[in-house]
C-alpha cells in the first residue's frame, strides 16, 4: 500500500513515543542519587516512581476521545509541549513532594499520548498492516531504554540529578514541532504521497469503515467478565514490567559505583529486549499463537527474577536480569492480539482502554511495594519474589483467558462445518 506513509509517520512517531520513554527509564537510573540527596527511604522513592501511572490514568479516555473527535496530531502536539514543560519542571525540586507533584502531573500529560497515537495510526494504515505498524512503533520502549541508560549515566558525571531531569525534559518540546510539521491526520491533507497511492490508501480504509461494528460503549466494556480478565492480567503484567525496569538500575548499582558504567551496564538488558520481543512477535505471527508466546516470556523471567536470588557472580546477575528483561517485554507484541479475539467486535474499542488506563496503574504497584520490600527486608530479594509472582499470575491468567480463545474458535469451526453440511 505504498512506503511513503512508513517512511512519514512511524519514525516520528517512534521518536515522540521514545521521548516519552524517558520519563520511565531516566527516574531509574537517578532513583539513588535522588534518595542520597532528598534523604528518602526505598518506599518513598517508590512512589516517586509509580505516581506517574496514578496521574496517567486520568488522561487515558479523554486522550483517546479529543484525538477521535477533533485531531490526533494537534491533541499530540499539545501533550508533548506539556509534558515537556512538566519534566523540565522537575529540575526543579527541591522536596520531595515537589518531585511527586511534578510526576503526577507529567502522568497525565503523557496518559493521553497512547489512544492518541492508536486513533492516529487507524487512519492511516490499514487493518491487515496495522499489527506491523504497532509493533514498529512499540520497539520504542526497549531503544529508548538502551539509548537512554548510558546517556543519564555518562551526564550523572557532570551534572546532578536535577540539571538532568530538566536536560531530558527539553527534547519533547522541540521534537513538538517537528512533529506538527511532518504528521498530518488524515492521508487526504498529505501532499507529500502520490495521488494514486492516496486514492487506493482512501478506498481500502473506507470499505473497512464500512464494514466496522459500531462500539457498544465501556458501559458494555465495564459488565463484560473477560474484559476484567484482561484488565487483571495486564495489571499483574505492569506490576511486573514497572517493577523491574524502575528497579534494575538499583540492583546493577550494587555491582558497580561508577555513573558512566552504570548507564552502560543498564542498557545491556534492554538491548537483549529489543531482540526478544522482535524475535517473540515475529514467532508468534508465523505459528498464530498469541498465549504462549505471552505465557511462556513471563514464566520465564519469573523463572530468572528468583533464581538471580541465589547467584553472587555479577556475570551471572548480569545474565539473568538480561534473561528477564526478555521476558518482561517479549509479550508486547502478541498480548494485544489476545482482545481483538475474545472480546466481541462491539467492545474491544472500549475494552482495548480500559486494559491500558487500569492495568497501567500496574507501574505503581510494582515500584512501589519492591520499595516498601526493600526497606523492610533490607535487600532486594522479597522485592523480586514479589514481581516473579505478579508475572506467574499474570501467565496463568493468560492461560485461563487463551480458553476462551480455543472456544470461539471451536465455535466457529461448528458453524462453518454446519453451512457446508446444509449446502451439500
Amino acid at each position: 500500500m505504498g512506503k511513503s506513509k512508513w517512511l512519514r509517520i512511524i519514525p516520528v512517531a517512534f521518536v515522540m513515543y521514545m521521548l516519552a520513554y524517558i520519563d520511565r527509564i531516566n527516574v531509574g537510573i537517578l532513583m539513588p542519587y535522588i534518595q542520597e540527596d532528598l534523604n528518602i527511604n526505598a518506599s518513598a522513592a517508590g512512589d516517586i516512581a509509580g505516581i506517574f501511572f496514578v496521574g496517567y490514568l486520568i488522561f487515558q479516555i479523554p486522550g483517546g476521545i479529543l484525538a477521535a473527535k477533533w485531531s490526533a496530531k494537534k491533541t499530540i502536539f499539545i501533550l508533548m509541549l506539556l509534558w515537556g514543560i512538566c519534566a523540565t519542571a522537575a529540575g526543579f525540586v527541591e522536596t520531595e513532594g515537589q518531585l511527586k507533584a511534578a510526576r503526577f502531573a507529567l502522568g497525565v500529560a503523557e496518559g493521553g499520548v497512547w489512544p492518541a497515537v492508536l486513533v492516529l495510526l487507524a487512519n492511516w494504515f490499514t487493518t491487515k498492516e496495522r499489527a506491523r505498524a504497532n509493533a514498529f512503533w512499540m520497539a520504542c520502549l526497549p531503544v529508548s531504554a538502551m539509548l537512554m541508560s548510558p546517556l543519564s549515566g555518562i551526564l550523572l558525571k557532570y551534572f546532578e540529578w536535577e540539571t538532568i531531569l530538566f536536560i531530558q525534559g527539553l527534547p519533547p518540546i522541540i521534537w513538538a514541532f517537528v512533529w506538527y510539521a511532518i504528521v498530518k491526520d488524515q492521508p487526504s491533507e498529505a501532499n507529500w504521497m502520490k495521488k494514486e497511492e492516496r486514492k487506493n490508501l482512501l478506498a481500502e480504509l473506507a470499505t473497512e469503515q464500512n464494514k466496522k461494528v459500531q462500539s457498544e460503549g465501556y458501559m458494555a466494556a465495564f459488565k463484560n467478565k473477560t474484559v476484567w480478565g484482561l484488565v487483571i492480567m495486564y495489571f499483574l503484567w505492569m506490576t511486573g514490567f514497572y517493577g523491574y525496569t524502575l528497579w534494575v538500575p538499583s540492583v546493577v548499582g550494587t555491582l558497580t559505583k561508577d555513573p558512566v558504567m552504570l548507564g552502560w551496564l543498564t542498557a545491556i538488558p534492554f538491548t537483549c529486549a529489543l531482540i526478544g520481543m522482535l524475535l517473540n512477535s515475529y514467532w508468534s505471527d508465523k505459528r498464530m499463537n498469541r498465549v504462549q508466546h505471552v505465557a511462556i516470556p513471563l514464566l520465564i523471567a519469573a523463572t530468572s527474577m528468583v533464581v538471580g536470588q541465589f547467584v553472587s557472580s555479577p556475570a551471572l546477575q548480569m545474565i539473568l536480569l538480561s534473561i528477564t528483561a526478555i521476558g518482561v517485554y517479549a509479550p508486547y507484541g502478541p498480548l494485544w492480539a489476545i482482545p481483538t479475539a475474545i472480546i466481541p467486535a462491539g467492545v474491544v474499542g472500549a475494552a482495548l482502554g480500559l486494559q491500558n488506563a487500569i492495568g497501567n496503574l500496574g507501574g505503581y504497584n510494582g515500584p512501589k511495594f519492591f520499595g516498601v520490600l526493600k526497606d523492610m527486608t533490607g535487600n532486594y530479594h522479597a522485592g523480586f519474589y514479589f514481581l516473579a509472582a505478579s508475572l506467574v499470575l499474570s501467565a496463568v491468567m493468560t492461560l485461563i483467558l487463551g480458553r476462551f480463545i480455543t472456544s470461539k474458535n471451536e465455535s466457529k469451526s461448528i458453524l462453518t462445518n454446519a453451512k457446508r453440511n446444509q449446502i451439500s
